[in-house]
């Protein structure tokens, strides 16, 4: 059988991180954790045209653990993702967690998921503790993601303030995370200094691309040296993935980003299943007529998973 898509989000739920967390400040994001197991996994895959699946561990991570247990928890997750895809790496990437905000325990960790797990990258959170991730204290992480020329997924958390009653942060406060985070990489020069790094945005880039006009304009009247153009440069850098994104926000990511930066993603299993098909069949008779542009939407994520580029299932 001849599959055709890379999926860039898809989330593993490890059984022992799913029973712990409820010990150690359970979901604060209100939306909780499905059931999930590798061989779901794969039959959804199967009926979905999903050729391979990069796991990665949701927000909010390892976050609810301190200290010594957070860094343990951590090597534990990554340990298990990094098994998943040694066992199928022919249908299973990873993205490894870090166990942030201790830069030094996450540079420990991003030499070990790397050297020893061969992972394809590592996931970081929109925010960790409410700093977020251009912070200086996070340079380090940068430079050594620069040097590796690693694939980040940038995944949204809950912002630091209250999840708006009846509505878990997930349905809104989750792209407005993605947005405020990777506008601040961009204001910041981001971009630019750690250029070689591959940023996947989730959910489309929250709503960065259907404001970016208005983030390029603005930001450019504020400074000296920046004009709008090279604000919208630095948009344009980030990859952004299609889970939750079409039909209605697939025009504003059309129209500002290159096809080549957009990839296909579903959310699974925090989508459910039903609501993982129908944003994948929106995608597809969104681009009813253009065949070129599905199948590079739905393949551009081999360009920055090595492994991949030759081909897949």
């Amino acid at each position: 059988m001849s599959r055709t898509r890379i999926d860039v989000h898809t989330h593993l739920i490890p059984p022992f991180w799913a029973e712990e967390l409820k010990t150690h400040g359970g979901d604060p994001s209100g939306w909780g954790s499905p059931e999930w197991s590798p061989e779901q996994l794969l039959r959804f895959m199967d009926e979905e045209d999903i050729a391979v699946s990069v796991l990665s561990l949701t927000a909010p991570g390892v976050e609810g653990w301190k200290g010594d247990d957070r860094t343990e928890m951590t090597r534990r997750v990554n340990d298990y993702g990094a098994n998943l895809m040694a066992q199928n790496p022919k249908r299973f990437g990873y993205f490894a967690t870090l166990p942030l905000p201790d830069t030094d325990a996450a540079l420990s960790e991003i030499t070990r998921v790397y050297d020893e797990l061969h992972v394809d990258g590592v996931t970081l959170h929109s925010n960790y503790d409410g700093i977020y991730i251009s912070d200086p204290r996070f340079e380090p992480i940068w430079e050594e993601l620069e040097r590796r020329s690693a694939t980040v997924f940038l995944h949204p958390t809950r912002p630091p303030m209250p999840v708006l009653p009846g509505a878990p942060s997930p349905l809104a406060d989750y792209p407005a995370d993605t947005t405020r985070s990777a506008l601040d990489l961009v204001l910041k020069g981001h971009r630019k200094r750690f250029a070689s790094t591959k940023v996947i945005l989730s959910h489309g880039g929250g709503y960065l691309a259907f404001a970016a006009t208005r983030f390029a304009e603005l930001s450019a009247s504020l400074s000296k040296d920046r004009d709008a153009e090279d604000f919208m440069t630095d948009i344009r850098s980030f990859y952004y993935d299609t889970a939750l994104v079409a039909p209605s926000g697939l025009p504003s990511l059309l129209s500002v980003i290159p096809s080549e930066h957009i990839v296909f993603g579903t959310d699974y299993p925090y989508a459910s299943e039903k609501v993982c098909k129908t944003f994948t069949a929106n995608l597809d008779k969104s681009a009813a007529g253009k065949a070129d542009l599905l199948q590079a939407i739905n393949r551009n994520a081999a360009v920055m998973i090595p492994r991949f580029s030759s081909g897949v299932a």
